[in-house]
């Protein structure tokens, strides 16, 4: 794939382009010609380390870009229009919803139109162009029919007839009915996660730092849509939480139950074995959730070492320190392995989400000379770019569609519901859950 956006701007700064009225529409009126230093800021040269931008003012920035009466080292339009080609192709691969709407499809046309002029003898260009613009086209058709084919929603069981029974139906399936065996458990889980990531783009993320940058000047965003693939990839982990949590606590029988807890902490296991960390997660959070954690009777009989140890991993003291630790192996595997299977990186996304948010809350665009911060922005890149590179990865396994459909469809409890298919296995140990659990059937029974 290519590289990131901010590789490819910053090569794009080192290297020199005529002045024409093309790149002059693309940049706006403002950056014709001479660069007018804003509100008194000099343009001071942009600072490189080791080879890599690390700051310098916006108007620097442009000088590079655009050339000068003192800066004019390459007159050759059809060099020039490589460059814009290899630009806009990159920016279209990357970025294809920065051109959904109808206005910047308009001003790519145009663009892609005057390119066009400068190779009109042989057409080869032409023919770049047009190839460009198909695969927009399709990314962006492929795109909005996912979010149109995205499955609905579960809705959490509350009906008391599925609940509040003292023994379940013989009819009645679970997890174990559908598959018994951890490992494929969790290559299926896998699947589906590497099914769901490849439909997360740079610009979900990016709409990250956009939608905290519209909340810092009290903008209101409309477009809900940009967080759509986000949003959805972490309803998926919540629902396989739930899922895990409803498993565990609609089992009537003790020893049942017990046989439950540690089919689901072997196959958290063998997530992490794959590297699929954020399934792994959203079980450990699904036996941790209060209805799952106060069966006490339940967890005496299971065996808690190989627990003891995902939960280890998965420690939050020093920022997540162990995982982030194991994720760093899992990536290192990755990048020297031989097959697919190695290659598996699933990051816990909503960690990976939070590790922007800060990166962008705590370091600023700017350094206090005035300079752009390009430190901050180069490592914004490389955690998208690790995850691009992660989800690029092809599922090894094959897709089971029995199970799949079982994680996907079946019932699941609401948190109320849960606490209540909890109390009737385990009984209420003191008056706090005595009364909570009077509380909860009586609504349960009256809403019904």
């Amino acid at each position: 794939m290519a590289e990131p956006l901010c590789k490819a701007a910053v090569k794009k700064c080192k290297e020199t382009m005529p002045q024409t009225p093309i790149f002059s529409s693309m940049l706006g009126s403002s950056c014709s010609g001479q660069v007018q230093p804003d509100m008194g800021e000099r343009c001071v040269d942009p600072v490189y380390q080791d080879g890599n931008l690390v700051s310098g003012s916006l108007e620097a920035l442009i000088e590079r870009l655009v050339p000068t009466m003192d800066y004019y080292p390459d007159a050759k339009l059809k060099s020039f229009a490589a460059k814009i080609i290899q630009l806009l192709k990159e920016w279209t691969e990357t970025f294809p919803y920065d051109f959904q709407d109808e206005k910047s499809m308009k001003e790519l046309k145009e663009i892609a139109h005057r390119i066009t002029q400068c190779d009109e003898e042989n057409g080869t260009v032409k023919k770049i162009i047009s190839q460009m613009t198909q695969n927009l086209l399709m990314a962006l058709s492929a795109r909005s029919q996912y979010q149109e084919i995205r499955e609905k929603f579960r809705q959490p069981v509350t009906d008391k007839g599925t609940i509040l029974k003292t023994k379940p139906q013989s009819t009645q399936k679970d997890i174990l009915s559908v598959c018994c065996d951890p490992l494929i458990l969790a290559q299926q889980l896998t699947y589906i996660e590497l099914e769901r990531v490849s439909n997360i783009y740079p610009e979900d993320l990016m709409q990250i730092v956009s939608h905290m940058d519209s909340l810092d000047n009290h903008k209101c965003r409309s477009d809900v849509t940009k967080t759509y693939n986000l949003e959805a990839y972490d309803n998926w982990f919540n629902c396989l939480s739930m899922l895990v949590a409803t498993e565990i606590c609609r089992v009537v029988k003790k020893k049942q139950r017990t046989r439950m807890v540690e089919f689901f902490i072997d196959v958290a296991r063998e997530c992490f074995n794959i590297g699929n960390f954020n399934s792994m997660m959203a079980i450990i959070s699904g036996m941790n959730l209060s209805p799952v954690a106060r069966l006490k009777k339940t967890w005496s009989k299971v065996k808690t070492a190989k627990f003891d140890v995902l939960e280890h991993h998965m420690d939050p003291s020093s920022n997540f320190c162990n995982y982030r630790t194991a994720l760093q192996g899992a990536a290192q595997r990755s990048q020297s392995a031989n097959s697919s299977r190695e290659k598996i990186v699933i990051p816990v996304f909503n960690l990976f989400i939070k590790d922007i948010y800060f990166l962008h809350k705590i370091h600023t665009n700017r350094l206090p000379n005035g300079q752009i911060n390009f430190k901050k922005f180069w490592e914004i890149s490389r955690q998208i770019h690790d995850f691009l590179t992660w989800k690029q990865v092809e599922c090894p396994f094959e897709k089971d569609k029995k199970i799949q459909t079982y994680l996907l469809t079946a019932p699941i409890y609401s948190e109320e519901a849960l606490f209540i298919a909890s109390f009737e296995s385990e009984g209420p140990e003191n008056h706090m859950e005595k009364d909570s659990w009077k509380t909860l059937r009586t609504t349960l029974l009256n809403r019904a």
